[in-house]
């Protein structure tokens, strides 16, 4: 189920239970065949069943007639689709060839995907199919050829396009996707709904995908056939595509079956994130404890294919690894925007977030999603000028605070923790868990934070140079500028372990030491704010919260105990 060095994965025969030390994986023989295969549960039944030759019960009539429709249809596909590909290797059709050239395909990469062309000629497959004794009215039904109303013969479906074989998650084909050549709309074209073929439950490259998400522990899921083809043919194979600009349910009940958490690479455009915020929506009533969704949003005009075209895979890659969680997506939709400058206004939004958390079904991640969404909001209003109001605008889109945040105790130590591992970078591997776990206040210092863990993730050189064409690269120099200069430190003196001239072990200790001393001020500061609140309004979710709180401050006095024993 992962990437693994060492021995992880035991059988119990006697009970019939397999685990994974590695990762917590755990279940039968149906369960090992659902998520190590990506089947679904009456697959892995039949497949079993065959392997151990159990037969399966009887069907009845009905079921074995529709079976023997389904059956006919696959068949019926299964030939369109090696046709199709014939016909874009004909000289005498040579524009799909020339399309998919001109998209940058190479051969193996159209053979892989079983690419091909429809011709612009009315009845050419259909032709082929009846000379090959396929029915009509099985034609009809597996999408690929229309019945005119006025009694005239049928007529292709598809004609003068691309076609994108669809298969299942069994790797059989249920339809197909077809990109027009000229001036005929839509652009796109899907199979209609036929007996194997439902356009809200299928992905493309489903079947493909399957291997290689497991083995990558995710699974990318780009807006377009030609994204996951140009994602695949630079090394990303764990890519699929909805047949239309949101998931649907069942579709993200097929992408879960595949990994844990789903990336989501969409569009740099208002449509792509559109479908983000909708299939957003629609993922809160399905989520689970370790089920959730990322998302990756690209820069006005890129898509997957243009950006792998323009910079290659290390940068697409580097892009999916710095996917934003679900609950920041959420975060952004609900605050962004939003003006709470009255307690009127403030409670009005307060009321917005929670009618959202409400949308999760779990209580389990409800009530963490409700957590975590009152202690932002919280420190949204913590500090005078700061806030939903009170935010300064971000700089050039990248989120990067154009004025220095307030000069209290927390804001300095923040400063001081991002000012000690831009002057000493060559320990960011070392200290990123640690940055990571940190809470930054929104804006500049959190989008920085987030920048340099990114930095350390891509495992190249840790150096100056290397950091600064990143932070370049990010239009995070002027901010770094404006933050490791005099004047953001509000006229006291700067550490020395956090200056460049520091040596790299003084650097660490003073890191270490002030991310403990921050950790312990979110702590006390949120623990003023409970107690607060509590003499306010005495309920069981605020008495909650300050008891976890002084826990989380008692374990941290004991490990500070722990520590002067030990020194």
């Amino acid at each position: 189920f992962h990437r693994e060095k060492t021995p992880s994965f035991t059988i119990n025969d006697d009970k019939g239970f397999f685990h994974c030390f590695g990762c917590g994986a755990h279940g039968d023989v149906i369960g090992f065949a659902m998520q190590h295969e990506g089947l679904s549960f009456p697959e892995a039944v039949e497949r079993l069943a065959g392997e151990a030759g159990l037969a399966m019960p009887e069907r009845t009539p009905e079921a074995r007639v529709e079976a023997a429709r389904r059956d006919s249809a696959h068949e019926a596909l299964a030939f369109a689709a090696g046709w199709f590909a014939r016909v874009l290797a004909r000289p005498d059709e040579p524009a799909g060839a020339r399309y998919l050239a001109d998209r940058g395909l190479s051969g193996e990469t159209v053979a892989r995907f079983g690419l091909g062309y429809a011709p612009a000629s009315g009845r050419a497959l259909a032709t082929v199919l009846a000379g090959e004794g396929v029915a009509e009215d099985v034609a009809c039904a597996a999408g690929l050829l229309r019945r005119p109303d006025d009694g005239r013969p049928a007529y292709d479906f598809f004609r003068g396009r691309v076609m994108f074989p669809i298969a299942d998650r069994g790797g059989r084909v249920i339809g197909f996707g077809a990109r027009s050549l000229g001036d005929a709309q839509p652009k796109y074209l899907n199979s209609p709904e036929s007996p194997v073929f439902r356009k809200g439950e299928a992905l493309y490259n489903l079947a493909g995908a399957r291997r290689a998400a497991r083995d990558a522990g995710g699974v990318v899921v780009a807006e377009g056939y030609m994204d996951v083809i140009a994602l695949v043919q630079a090394g990303i194979e764990h890519a699929v595509a909805p047949l239309g600009t949101a998931l649907t349910e069942d579709q993200l009940r097929a992408l879960w079956r595949l990994a844990a958490v789903p990336t989501l690479c969409l569009d740099g455009d208002r449509a792509g994130r559109a479908a983000a915020l909708r299939t957003a929506g629609r993922a809160l009533p399905l989520l689970q404890p370790g089920r959730s969704l990322s998302f990756v949003f690209l820069r006005e005009g890129e898509d997957p294919d243009s950006l792998l075209a323009a910079a290659g895979a290390g940068e697409m890659r580097d892009r999916l690894g710095a996917a934003a969680p679900l609950v920041d997506v959420l975060w952004h939709d609900l605050t962004a925007g939003k003006s709470a400058t009255t307690p009127e206004r403030r409670a009005e939004l307060r009321q917005t977030i929670d009618r959202r958390v409400a949308d999760i079904a779990d209580g389990r991640v409800r009530d963490q999603y409700r957590q975590a969404f009152r202690e932002r909001f919280d420190r949204m209003f913590r500090s005078p000028g700061r806030g939903a109001a009170g935010r300064a605008a971000p700089a050039r889109g990248r989120g990067f605070e154009e004025a220095a945040p307030p000069p209290d105790e927390g804001a300095r130590r923040e400063r001081l923790m991002l000012a000690t591992v831009l002057n000493h970078p060559r320990l960011l591997p070392d200290l990123a868990e640690d940055l990571a776990a940190i809470d930054f206040r929104a804006g500049g210092p959190e989008r920085l934070r987030g920048l340099l863990v990114d930095f350390a993730a891509t495992g190249g050189e840790m150096t100056g140079a290397a950091l600064r064409a990143r932070l370049a690269e990010a239009d995070a120099l002027d901010y770094v500028e404006r933050l490791l200069g005099p004047g953001a430190w509000d006229g006291r003196l700067v550490e020395s372990f956090a200056s460049p001239d520091a040596a790299d072990d003084e650097a660490e200790a003073g890191f270490r030491h002030l991310a403990e001393r921050h950790r312990r001020g979110v702590l006390e500061a949120d623990l003023r704010d409970a107690e607060h609140a509590l003499s306010e309004s005495a309920d069981e979710e605020t008495l909650a919260r300050l008891v976890r709180l002084r826990q989380q401050l008692h374990a941290m006095d004991g490990r500070g105990a722990e520590a002067a024993a030990g020194a």
